[in-house]
């Protein structure tokens, strides 16, 4: 890290040593003990613009006071089978850590439905998932390996991929928009695992349209991406789609504590269990209350809204048998770049 950026780290936490409550409680569930880095990612996501960076911050923290969002894992979805209702229709979950410590969260992009419950269940998991990685998944696998761990690595599967995926855009755009406002830079890589044809052409045409910090981040990987992430990982923090030999995946394991998306798995178990822990804590002398968190759903940036338009359009296209013309095959060849089998450097 260069003179410029400590000289922006150092002003900015002279900024946020200003801050009173209650933001300044919401500020330590954010940074849990790293400062630097902390603000370090809402420098990186503002293009080290301090003034747009200290804004981005103290936004999110009244986002996070506004919507009580350090109590967020004091608030279980229940019944248990509406949770696993959730789980089954909202594929996410971490399967292990990279050589390096890193935390490795799998999403199935291609076969997540989002359609067994509403919206605001949706949104108030994606952020207990969140919430618990920064609060409790990273600050232990920084004291396990004696050093600053503050992002993760994700595998995303697109098996399944398809037209339909459009009903589910605008839900992935609130979660997403979510995600970049409020929990900036917290991805070091994503790789694209089994995907179909309908990916790649929009990905061809989506790709100019990111920043080229977002870019660089994205590694669309051949096949179930096996050889490549074994490169990073060991074989037990595979997720589960990429384990199989050659391609393929499936929403469930033979096995549901290899099917790291299952209320089964461990991960899900720990989390659940410590909600659920969490909420006897806040209110012993309470049952727990049934009900979503509503979460104010944020208005897409209009770089996100280019995106989504454009995804829109290409898949339209191929809804009305326009897509783009040419075989897989010859995408391959012309955009080596693209769909090409890459590792992290």
């Amino acid at each position: 890290m260069g003179t410029v950026s400590h000289d922006a780290i150092n002003q900015f936490k002279a900024l946020m040593d200003q801050v009173e409550e209650p933001l300044k409680r919401a500020y330590q569930n954010v940074h849990q003990g790293y400062h630097a880095e902390t603000l370090a990612r809402f420098l990186k996501a503002r293009e080290w613009n301090l003034i747009k960076a200290h804004k981005m911050l103290v936004d999110c923290l009244h986002w996070r006071v506004q919507n009580e969002i350090d109590n967020i894992l004091t608030k279980p979805i229940i019944p248990t089978d509406l949770y696993r209702a959730v789980r089954d229709s909202q594929l996410i979950g971490m399967s292990g850590y990279s050589r390096e410590g890193l935390p490795v969260f799998a999403h199935g992009v291609g076969l997540s439905t989002f359609d067994k419950a509403s919206v605001h269940y949706y949104v108030q998991s994606h952020i207990q998932i969140n919430e618990y990685r920064d609060r409790i998944v990273l600050p232990t696998a920084s004291k396990k390996y004696g050093r600053p761990i503050t992002t993760c690595v994700k595998v995303l599967d697109m098996t399944g991929l398809k037209l339909s995926a459009l009903n589910q855009i605008k839900l992935m755009t609130i979660i997403s928009t979510i995600d970049d406002m409020n929990y900036p830079e917290k991805t070091n890589t994503y790789y694209i695992v089994n995907a179909p044809y309908i990916f790649s052409a929009c990905w061809k045409v989506v790709k100019p349209l990111l920043q080229e910090r977002t870019r660089k981040k994205v590694q669309v990987l051949s096949g179930n991406g096996r050889d490549e992430l074994l490169k990073i990982m060991d074989a037990a923090s595979l997720p589960h789609f990429c384990k199989r030999e050659g391609s393929g995946s499936s929403r469930h394991s033979e096995y549901a504590n290899e099917n790291c998306f299952s209320l089964d798995h461990p991960f899900h178990q720990q989390l659940y269990n410590y909600i659920k822990q969490q909420s006897l804590v806040s209110e012993p002398t309470q049952p727990i209350k049934q009900g979503s968190v509503h979460v104010d759903l944020p208005e897409p940036a209009a770089e996100g809204t280019e995106i989504v338009k454009t995804i829109e359009s290409e898949m339209h296209k191929f809804e009305n048998g326009n897509g783009l013309s040419g075989s897989l095959d010859d995408l391959k060849i012309n955009d080596n770049s693209d769909y090409r089998t890459t590792h992290c450097p």
